[in-house]
């Protein structure tokens, strides 16, 4: 769920009938990752120590299987937890997660949703000390805003790169998204993931809403494919805190989407703006990223009050220096155009 590492939740485990609870198989875990039906990978041996066997790879760090929970098309996740069905039933309990979950550095996460209390600089060393390491995991380069009230939207639009070229059981995420900068605890973000071996997807996440990571139904896409991702206030124009969304996560070539409709907040302002993140897991070689050499993002960002920001003001986030492997990272950023390069 970057520096910027801690987008943590604490799981839940609820017996809830309309979510995919993602079910894991602890029999194949030699591999360095092991995908099962859902989509979403294990980690394998080259996790975190701190992190248990067993815990599976999200775009916010690792977590107990039984708290991915999965929000299908024509159902909602209300602002308490509970999940309101297409029919118009809602859950009688909201999922709470029985487990710890941990950053993807393998930072335990309290039961606040924080990462231990660490500060930016904190991270920084964290992210120093694993990107130097032969096996990458967590967000390598990113480019953000920030602003002194809240921002109502942001849309992204980018291309499915090829898969990577080797098989090593590799995660690799790209995504705009929103945070809070003085409340670490949740993110929203419209994801394109790649779990090896394959194939490239799309899902809208929403971490961490009592712990829980939530994803939406992933749609499989291609190569070459346009994708648009976007995150919307549901709220009137001029509220700074808005507790409803839309993430959509869309790939335009096909139609197809998948979405997170009218999800919470969670008491969190989104006043930190992500227009393109590069997260990865078990990068120990170059061949383990997209066969190409870069993904260009098309960004607009909106203010509470709806209005297109035309200078955002947006700050890159390199990977950090030494980073093993060394390949070719780098971004590019002017006011619409950003992009990470690998």
């Amino acid at each position: 769920m970057t520096q910027f590492i801690f987008k943590f939740s604490n799981c839940s485990r609820a017996g809830l009938t309309a979510m995919t609870v993602l079910f894991l198989s602890f029999a194949a875990l030699n591999a360095r990752a092991t995908v099962f039906a859902s989509g979403v990978a294990v980690a394998g041996p080259d996790r975190p120590a701190a992190v248990p066997e067993g815990y599976l790879i999200t775009p916010s760090g690792y977590f107990h299987p039984s708290c991915v929970l999965r929000i299908e098309e024509g159902e909602k996740l209300l602002a308490d937890g509970r999940v309101e069905h297409g029919d118009g039933t809602v859950e009688t309990k909201a999922a709470v997660c029985a487990y710890p979950h941990y950053t993807p550095m393998g930072m335990l996460v309290t039961e606040d949703g924080r990462a231990g209390g660490a500060a930016v600089a904190a991270a920084s060393e964290t992210k120093q000390e694993e990107t130097t390491q032969p096996i990458i995991r967590g967000w390598l380069e990113s480019i953000y805003a920030i602003t002194s009230t809240s921002y109502g939207e942001i849309s992204a639009t980018w291309t499915v790169p090829p898969q990577p070229s080797a098989n090593d059981g590799q995660t690799v995420f790209f995504f705009p998204g929103f945070e809070d900068t003085n409340d670490w605890i949740a993110i929203v973000q419209p994801v394109l993931q790649w779990y090896a071996p394959g194939p490239w997807a799309v899902a809208s996440w929403n971490c961490c809403l009592k712990g829980v990571v939530w994803e939406s139904h992933p749609v499989k896409v291609s190569p070459g494919d346009t994708i648009v991702g976007t995150i919307t206030s549901m709220c009137k124009k001029g509220l700074s805190y808005c507790p409803e969304w839309k993430i959509i996560s869309e790939d335009a070539t096909t139609g197809k989407k998948t979405t997170l409709r009218k999800t919470p907040a969670a008491g969190q302002v989104w006043n930190w703006g992500f227009g393109a993140v590069l997260e990865v897991y078990g990068i120990g070689q170059c061949s383990d990223f997209p066969a190409n050499t870069s993904v260009e993002f098309t960004v607009q960002l909106y203010d509470q009050n709806r209005q297109l920001i035309s200078s955002p003001g947006w700050i890159a986030d390199p990977a950090a220096a030494g980073t093993s492997p060394d390949c070719n990272y780098g971004l590019n950023v002017t006011a619409t155009q950003e992009t990470v390069e690998y």
